[in-house]
């Protein structure tokens, strides 16, 4: 076909060119063979070459001979192709304008170089999409192989890097388009097959994922401005916004490509229109058909929030249109909207400057944020926080709005999604931050200066409203503002009958109508305007020839002429300058002949009074917004402090942040929230340990300070701040967090000098100070023992020198600090060395046996703790402990026995109080008690002597019993049975109601030596289980290498077996078994043996015990029962027969810190001889409801330890733990509520344990009321979360409603099951157990809860579920309606009959109620033995058989009453054994 005879139509599809169209329109004629095409593109080259761009019309099937065999072809075809498309389109644009501007141009001429065009660009756009479709596909196939080598196989597939070729064909493009390139068509309107064919490769480009890539970004601008070119110059808006809808709908990858886009186009092509177009069908969109389309609303939401933070300005015009989705269900829409509102709040609606209009505008988009601060979504209402947030930081909030949005901030605080919570805490950091009050914000600080300065305002308010009364007004605007109420008076007193009004005004005889007139204008300057009126009409009767009075015109009115008489008499000017001459005549100066120009000299005096009491509105205003807003911030701690130990890791972080920032700002309770924070540097996530030690870093390492001397002394007093009143958990944590930052070198030298200045006071500081000072470099020596090491002497020089009064604080601090020198950790295998310990001669012990000795006989309650930091620090230090400590309790006791015998008894005095007590003391046996001039035997410690030579090469370790035969033994025996003999005898008989002659002893005393003997007899035990025994292990392996090393070769091989057993690690645990039977020997046989030291002291830690009401001290009760329990912790046999006297103690002790106390030595009892204490579980379990807090709470921190260890068995008196979460106290609540989720997490646990805790508590003998039931029940079954637990559990429960006996059970039960998790399954469960609860439904209550339960199941149902779940409430409301009516009849037939059966049954339970506490005050029963194989049903009857009771002594002096003892037979018999279970392994 000629080429001018045909015309070109671009296709929609490329086959359409095969196939014969309208008249004249362009047929592909043959589509070339691939082997043909090279010599074809040839061809076409050579005739490029020679006719230029129209060369196309005539060699157009080479090309699409080319595009059709595209995938087939050689890529290096493919390439020339491209290269030789490129350069034909370059030299068609460079002759378009010439062609363009030729006004001669023919017909023909505009018809070719129209069909060249658009064969160009249609080729040459057709091979673009073909080599973007092959890349596509090629990027496919490298995210399943990898990303390497892709550029290499993106070469091999197209000969070339195709991403780098793209720019330049879009570039040309647009080049081309901007050309006028219309007058090539008729009439000059471009056709829009031809626009869509240009753009739409723009689209097909941008749908590649890869296009937001930072690589693509020439490519996206290129696209970018080909795009603009056809928006300005060819009409492509409506098309483009089409298009943009539809991207954004189906490719999440380009919301940000087209922002980036729109936004040039609206700013730079001036198409501003396009933004509201595009943003008009968004707005358009169904709700409803959004919510049904997640992502393509997510691309709507990302493509509008980025739109406004670019161009908030253009975008606020459409902000009305977008409105409706805030009530859409899709969140991601609102999210949107409500960004957009922020972005043109902190862009647009920002300053002081803003129009009326602006600022309203702006007002309604904080309305509406705030609004959705409490939307059903928690995202959102996480997203206006953080839009709350940035407005806050870029200080764009309104001061107006702190106050409120303060408010919601921390009214989401208690939001249940963990997400609004850590934005909530952000916002109030950022308020704290940017707050426009002060960088200190204290509530006590801001109190005064608001008061003040209100006080300040009231009186200046007051004096203007003086200074405005006293001002003269003039008569005529008095008259017309009292005018309208003067009226209503009036009318209202001219329709009352005369016998109705008031007593009239009484006018004297002598008044005159002067004074009459006086009188009514001073009522109506008192707004006395029925007085004034009541008193005028008698004037009018009484004067009647005045003038004044008789002027007026009867034709008027009644009204009128009263109110033109009483304006006349008001407004009377002779009366007006008459009020006050003399005072008018004083007031006025020399110059002054008339009152009208005081205003106008007073006028600047006024005009500066208003301005200062405008500023001191504004003043109070700001003080009275920053003191409610300090007010808020400290609401706000306390409830983010209850945060701070939330699951959610990153929650923690941001409450320790917070706590930091308002710390910062001074606010006072900031500083519990940072001492609160210091538990958490255990925590075993590492985040919230190392922002514990950032936050800590960020307060105290880098004060304020002009040197490095002032700013350690500035950390050092905020370190001593966090020291007061300090907890031994808090002083710990501190030292964890000091020890770190010594490790890692962050506390300068400067810090470490100055403690050392203050603590031997070479810098100026209080005692106080100077303890503080001590007890951090205690601290710091846990990362670095040299710190104190090195100093050690200068420490005992500062601490323990003798002086008077002894500070037992700083030397108790001292000690602390000592034994932070060495690692009190049981010594390892691996450690080749001996542990760290002095000689006994050492200096450091022979002042602590001094101060303990000699602080002995002084009563300072200080001595108590520092004693038992001493003997701790003696029997870590020290080489040969035992033999110090004997010394010790020596010298004590002499003491003791020195103030006995201050009243010089004779010897056979002693020897009769002796001989009183035991029996059997002879002369030979008052050695230890002879007169001053004889000396003393030394008492030796009989227990374990281990002795190390250091100089011997090979450590020799071996143990010597002082119970041997011998001279030495046996006077060290004799002195023991001496000691014991005559402390019980002397020290009993002297706080027994003595004679007169008989020696006393103050309490004080021997609650310090009780206190003593019980700390020495349990670091002795400790020392025995880890010193000892660590020191035997080492010696043992450095031993077995040894002789390794030494055998032979052929000695090494021999010995199959033994050689297994050593790979098999047996001869080592056989080795350790050997140590620690010798060591738990030792406990057992030699440590409370008759023949030891620490057995002279049992009879008088039992007397005192055993003896309440004798001994009823409450110290020395305290001392005694510690020293007891620290007593038993040696011994099993010993243990066990005083575990009934603990027991006794720590049910019927009188004093709480008695029944604590002994509450946690059971703890430890029950770990250490877990068969043993097993039968006194029930009594563990019931201090759980001591009256007094104390005790409930050590309770449960004790049972919450045993439990979680599996240290004592979980049974049915678990709900007694479950009875403390609804304890007043709320820490002992807390304390259960983590109790019952660590248990959660060990399995199956609460499960099993749930059908037993419902029955116990509901139970009318011994539960708990109905709504503490709810309240502990709805958080148990909240731990319930696995499909199979529920169903059975319900299943369970509904069965449970046979076996119930009040309507109280099923209440609980039906309330137990509306709180559980039910599905569908569940529900089954249900239906097949109706018939256990159907009778039961005609309670109201228990009808709601089932009720309750079809609700929940109705929110998530599937539509196949919708029918079981109609059939249940249909099954439940016709039980409901059956019962109803079947009790009508019943008590309609029955009468009365069936009240009597019930008050029998109401009388028998009552009667169980009032015998059903068997562990009363005076009715304590030992456990019964347990038998577990057989088991007697009917317990009731057993636990009713009369029992012995058990009283405490009274103060009789009989010795069968003092004794609290129970009886030999109460005690249990057989136990069941308890095997230390690993935390692995639970019930299930």
């Amino acid at each position: 076909m000629s080429p001018q005879l045909f015309e070109f139509h671009l296709p929609l599809a490329p086959e359409e060119l095969l196939k014969s169209g309208g008249v004249n329109q362009y047929v592909v004629q043959e589509v070339l063979s691939i082997r043909n095409l090279p010599l074809q593109l040839r061809a076409f080259q050579a005739a490029f070459r020679a006719q230029g761009p129209l060369a196309m019309l005539e060699h157009f099937d080479t090309i699409y001979s080319i595009l059709h065999h595209f995938r087939s072809i050689d890529p290096g075809l493919k390439e020339d192709t491209l290269e030789f498309l490129i350069k034909v389109v370059s030299r068609h644009s460079q002759e378009l304008p010439a062609v363009l501007d030729d006004a001669t141009l023919s017909v023909a001429d505009r018809s070719a170089h129209l069909n060249a065009l658009k064969m160009n660009c249609y080729a040459l756009i057709r091979l673009l999409e073909s080599f973007e479709t092959m890349s596509s596909q090629t990027s496919l196939v490298d995210l399943g192989t990898g990303g390497k080598g892709k550029k290499t196989r993106a070469k091999a597939a197209h000969g070339f890097d195709w991403e780098e070729e793209r720019q330049p064909i879009l570039q040309l493009l647009t080049q081309l388009l901007q050309l006028d390139i219309r007058h090539l068509w008729n009439h000059s309107v471009i056709e829009e097959e031809f626009v869509s064919l240009v753009t739409g490769c723009c689209y097909r480009l941008l749908e590649n994922p890869t296009i937001s890539h930072q690589k693509n970004r020439p490519t996206r601008e290129a696209i970018t401005c080909l795009l603009g070119v056809a928006l300005t110059r060819y009409n492509h808006m409506l098309s483009a916004t089409v298009k943009i809808i539809q991207m954004l709908q189906h490719f999440e990858h380009l919301a940000s490509v087209l922002v980036a886009a729109v936004s040039l186009w609206a700013t730079d092509y001036g198409m501003k229109s396009i933004v509201g177009e595009i943003v008009r069908e968004i707005g358009q969109k169904c709700p409803q058909e959004l919510s049904r389309d997640p992502s393509g609303a997510k691309g709507f939401a990302a493509f509008l929030t980025e739109l406004a933070e670019r161009i908030p300005a253009i975008l606020i015009s459409s902000m009305c249109i977008l409105i409706d989705h805030l009530d859409g269900e899709n969140y991601m829409m609102r999210n949107a909207v409500l960004a957009a509102m922020a972005e043109m709040v902190l862009q647009v609606l920002n300053g002081d400057q803003l129009e009326e209009a602006a600022r309203d505008t702006r007002d309604q988009f904080l309305d509406t944020l705030q609004a959705h601060g409490h939307d059903v979504n928690s995202f959102v209402r996480s997203r206006v926080l953080q839009l709350f947030t940035r407005i806050v930081q870029q200080k764009a909030l309104p001061l107006t709005r702190f106050q409120a949005v303060v408010a919601l901030a921390v009214g989401r605080l208690a939001d249940k999604s963990v997400l609004v919570c850590k934005n909530a805490i952000q916002l109030l950091a950022s308020f704290l931050a940017n707050n426009p009050f002060s960088c200190k914000l204290s509530d006590t600080d801001l109190a005064g200066p608001l008061q003040k300065e209100t006080q300040k305002l009231q009186e200046m308010r007051a004096q203007r409203r003086i200074a405005a009364a006293s001002a003269v007004l003039d008569p005529e605007e008095e008259w017309e503002a009292m005018l309208p109420e003067l009226k209503s008076t009036l009318q209202q007193l001219l329709r009352l009958p005369q016998e109705e009004e008031e007593v009239p005004e009484e006018i004297a005889n002598t008044e005159t109508t002067e004074e009459v007139k006086g009188r009514i204008r001073r009522l109506l300057a008192k707004a006395s305007y029925k007085r004034a009126i009541i008193l005028t009409r008698e004037a009018i009767g009484h004067f009647q020839k005045s003038e004044a009075f008789s002027q007026m015109d009867p034709e008027e009115a009644e009204e009128t002429r009263f109110l033109n008489l009483l304006g006349a008499i008001f407004k009377d000017p002779a009366a007006s300058t008459q009020k006050n001459p003399q005072e008018s005549a004083e007031n006025m100066g020399p110059g002054q002949t008339d009152g009208k120009d005081k205003p106008s000299v007073s006028e600047p005096e006024k005009s500066w009074e208003k301005d200062e009491l405008v500023k001191q509105e504004m003043l109070v205003q700001y003080l009275q917004d920053a003191y409610s807003f300090s007010q808020k911030i400290t609401e706000a701690i306390g409830i983010i402090s209850k945060m701070m130990y939330e699951n959610t890791a990153t929650v923690v972080q941001e409450v320790i942040e917070f706590f930091v920032m308002v710390f910062q700002f001074g606010v006072p309770q900031a500083v519990f929230g940072v001492r609160h924070m210091l538990p958490l540097i255990w925590s075993k996530e590492p985040g919230v340990r190392e922002a514990v030690l950032n936050a800590y870093r960020q307060l105290y390492l880098n004060p304020k300070g002009d040197s490095a001397r002032a700013k350690a002394q500035a950390l050092i007093q905020n370190l001593s701040l966090l020291l007061v009143d300090a907890s031994v958990g808090t002083i710990q944590c501190l030292e964890e967090i000091l020890c770190e930052f010594v490790q890692k070198d962050e506390l300068r030298p400067a810090v470490t000098q100055l403690l050392w200045e203050r603590a031997t006071e070479k810098a100026p500081c209080s005692p106080l100070e100077r303890c503080s000072s001590v007890m951090l470099l205690g601290m710091m020596a846990r990362g670095k023992p040299e710190i104190v090491g090195s100093n050690l002497d200068t420490l005992v020089s500062i601490g323990l020198e003798e002086k008077f009064p002894q500070d037992y604080r700083l030397a108790q601090q001292v000690c602390h600090a000592i034994a932070n020198i060495s690692d009190r950790r049981k010594p390892s295998l691996g450690k080749r060395y001996p542990p760290f310990r002095l000689p006994q001669e050492h200096r450091l012990f022979e002042r602590l046996r001094e101060m303990v000795t000699k602080g002995f006989v002084h009563p300072d309650p200080l001595w108590v703790p520092f004693k038992e930091v001493a003997v701790t620090l003696i029997y870590q230090l020290a080489e040969g402990p035992e033999g110090i400590c004997a010394q010790i309790l020596q010298g004590c006791a002499k003491q003791a026995q020195e103030k006995l015998e201050e009243k010089n008894p004779t010897q056979e005095d002693l020897r009769k109080w002796a001989r009183g007590a035991t029996g059997r003391v002879g002369s030979s046996q008052l050695l230890l008690l002879s007169p001053p001039g004889q000396k003393p035997l030394p008492l030796h410690f009989p227990l374990i002597v281990v002795q190390s030579y250091r100089h011997s090469p090979t450590p020799i370790f071996f143990f010597t019993s002082f119970c041997s035969t011998g001279a030495r033994g046996r006077s060290v025996n004799t002195g023991c049975r001496v000691l014991g003999d005559l402390l019980l005898s002397f020290l009993l008989a002297s706080l027994s109601a003595p004679p007169e002659d008989t020696p006393t002893l103050p309490a004080f005393l021997l609650m310090n030596l009780l206190s003593l003997a019980g700390d020495v007899a349990l670091q002795q035990l400790v020392h025995l289980e880890q010193a000892v025994s660590g020191e035997l292990c080492r010696r043992r392996v450095l031993r077995e290498e040894q002789e390794h090393k030494t055998k032979n070769p052929k000695e090494k091989n021999t010995g199959s077996e033994t050689t297994m057993e050593e790979e098999m690690g047996l001869v080592g645990a056989t080795a350790d078994d050997t140590e620690a039977e010798l060591i738990r020997s030792i406990c057992e046989m030699e440590l409370l043996d008759g023949r030891q030291i620490l057995a002279a002291f049992v009879p008088l830690v039992l007397k005192v015990c055993n003896n309440p009401g004798l001994y009823s001290n409450p110290e020395l009760s305290v001392a005694a029962s510690l020293a007891l329990g620290k007593f038993c912790m040696i011994s099993a046999t010993f243990c066990d027969s005083q575990l009934r006297l603990l027991f006794t103690m720590l049910e019927k002790s009188s004093l709480p810190i008695v029944r604590s106390n002994l509450m946690v030595a059971t703890g430890d009892l029950a770990i250490r001889f877990p068969n043993l204490v097993d039968p006194w579980t029930p009594h563990l379990y019931a201090r759980l409801r001591d009256p007094a807090q104390q005790v409930r709470k050590t309770a449960g921190l004790v049972m919450t330890l045993l439990i979680l260890k599996d240290m004592v068995k979980v049974k049915g008196q678990v709900s007694e733990m479950a009875v403390l979460l609804i304890d007043p106290a709320p820490h002992i609540a807390a304390l259960a509520k983590n109790f019952f989720s660590e248990l959660s997490h060990k399995g199956n646990a609460i499960y099993n344990l749930l059908p037993d805790i419902i029955s116990r508590l509901s139970d009318p003998a011994g539960g708990v009321e109905e709504e503490p039931f709810h309240t502990i029940m709805k958080q148990l079954l909240s731990y319930i979360t696995k499909d199979k637990q529920t169903e059975t559990l319900v299943e369970k429960l509904c069965q449970r409603f046979r076996t119930a006996r009040t309507e109280r059970q099923y209440r609980d039960l039906a309330y137990c099951v509306s709180q559980l998790p039910l599905t569908e399954r569940g529900l089954r469960k249900m239906l097949d157990n109706f018939d256990c609860f159907g009778d039961k439904l005609s309670d109201e209550s228990i009808f709601s809860a089932f009720l309750s339960v079809v609700s929940k199941l109705r929110r998530g149902a599937k539509p196949e579920g919708k029918a079981i779940i109609d059939e249940f409430e249909q099954r439940l409301r016709a039980c409901h309606t059956r019962g109803l009516d079947a009790m009508e009849e019943l008590e309609i037939g029955q009468g009365g009959s069936q009240r009597a059966p019930s008050a029998k049954k109401q009388s028998t339970v009552s009667r169980h109620q009032h015998l059903t506490p068997a562990a009363s005050d005076n009715d304590f029963v030992t456990p019964e033995p347990r038998h577990p194989a057989r088991r007697r049903p009917n317990t009731q009857q057993r636990a009713s058989k009369r029992k012995p009771r058990i009283v405490f002594s009274s103060d009789e002096s009989s010795e069968e009453e003092l004794s609290a003892e129970m009886t030999e037979d109460e005690t249990p018999k057989k136990t069941t054994p308890i095997r230390r279970a690993s935390a692995r392994r639970h019930r299930s």
